[in-house]
């Protein structure tokens, strides 16, 4: 390389760079595990996921009564909740006791108690109420819960206020119901669904995840392939640290551009998710993610030795990533360690970028933090991916001049055998 002119030196450069393009290329498609993780894994992930919560909200929560009022009004009123789309009354119980006991048998998730004094108070004009008992182990049985009884009493409250105020109007009636008009509307999220909620963040989270798994088993395969079991071979076209990483990194950079538009645009269209975002924007801002993603898992994948560590390293942080990103629990609400220890990842910023960009039609100045972040994080990361090959570099030359000098210094020692093998040819001619 020293004879070389500045010239001559570049053309080998980028000739190299495709050269390891190409095999890098070349072993994604011919190692089954690697193409698991880089083409069957994102195609069939995110439909399991999109399947799982296609119906967005829950639907006829099994509940059961105790109706200690037995009066027509109470009958009307349970007659209305059992009517939503949200609850669905299966029995009648005769007292709390037996009600808690199908509770607890989760035979039903809801009781609903209807007082004895219901019907006379409100006959004397009486405030009266209803309680409402739930399983709060799962807390979307207690929003569908909570939902149907509130609509059914403000509608019940409405006609009794009517049905008092003795108006001769329909205007009056409205004025008497409601003096204060209110409408609910359901901001980048109409349905009040949880595939609307949670899927866009899955959806960024499995392109992080499964080029950790993908890249840290291409690595783990090339240390077992390899005799010092190290991360770059023994090859004229591996004599540079730009030409490996770029090479390396233009090969996934090239699968996940197709994966990602799968991911990003097809499974949000098949299932009906919020698809608001500007193609552009979406665009733009997808490339620094990818190239993010990928230089860390390049970075993080120092730590593979063999093809099996990446699923022991890897796998068991998808969700704590997920809860990390601030979309379940928000990051405003975090203690400040852990929202500074999730700027590491980027998963982090293109979960929220991604939510406001697809779900609120956000522009790139609006989502101008994440952005910027990933971009510094393309940055950083694609320095320590040039330490780290520099180093693997470095070691692999050692290696070979190690090997080198117990030849030179042991013209009878082989290839491939040890100290052990050389000592019994010596005895044995």
């Amino acid at each position: 390389m020293k004879s070389l002119t500045f010239k001559q030196k570049v053309v080998q450069g980028i000739y190299d760079l495709f050269y390891i393009w190409k095999r890098e290329f070349r072993t994604t498609f011919r190692d089954q595990g690697v193409l698991i993780f880089f083409v069957l894994v994102p195609l069939v992930y995110p439909l399991i996921y999109a399947f799982i919560y296609t119906n967005e909200t829950i639907h006829e929560v099994p509940t059961v009564v105790v109706d200690n009022s037995r009066s027509s009004l109470s009958r009307e009123y349970l007659r209305k909740v059992d009517a939503g789309p949200e609850v669905s009354i299966i029995a009648h119980c005769a007292d709390m006791e037996e009600a808690k006991l199908m509770l607890k048998d989760r035979k039903a998730y809801g009781i609903i108690y209807v007082p004895a004094h219901f019907s006379d108070d409100i006959a004397r004009g009486k405030q009266t109420q209803v309680s409402l008992f739930c399983d709060m182990s799962g807390l979307l049985y207690y929003k569908a819960l909570l939902t149907a009884n509130t609509n059914v009493s403000l509608e019940m409250n409405a006609e009794i206020k009517m049905a008092r105020a003795g108006n001769t109007t329909n205007r009056q009636d409205e004025i008497t119901a409601y003096p204060i008009e209110y409408e609910d509307v359901a901001l980048f999220n109409p349905t009040n669904g949880f595939a609307a909620f949670l899927i866009p963040a899955v959806l960024m989270l499995i392109i992080q995840q499964t080029l950790l798994l993908g890249i840290g088993l291409s690595v783990g395969t090339a240390r077992e392939q390899n005799r010092f079991k190290d991360l770059v071979p023994i090859n004229r076209h591996y004599n540079g640290t730009l030409r490996i990483v770029m090479g390396k990194g233009l090969s996934y950079f090239m699968v996940y551009s197709l994966v990602a538009v799968y991911i990003l645009c097809v499974v949000p269209y098949l299932f009906s998710l919020n698809r608001i975002a500007i193609p552009g924007v979406l665009t733009l801002f997808t490339l620094p993610y990818l190239a993010a993603c990928i230089f860390f898992a390049m970075t993080a994948s120092i730590a593979i030795r063999n093809r099996e560590t990446c699923m022991l390293l890897f796998v068991f942080t998808s969700v704590p990533l997920l809860f990390l990103s601030g979309i379940s629990w928000p990051g405003s609400a975090m203690p400040a360690f852990w929202r500074y220890f999730s700027y590491i990842f980027p998963s982090t910023f293109g979960i929220n970028g991604y939510v406001r960009i697809n779900s609120m039609g956000a522009t790139l100045n609006e989502v101008s933090f994440e952005y910027r972040a990933l971009w510094i994080q393309t940055g950083v990361y694609f320095i320590t991916t040039c330490l780290v090959y520099r180093w693997q570099i470095l070691k692999s030359r050692q290696h070979v001049i190690e090997e080198y000098r117990k030849r030179k210094t042991n013209p009878e020692y082989k290839r491939g055998t040890g100290y052990a093998e050389f000592t019994e040819n010596k005895i044995h001619p």
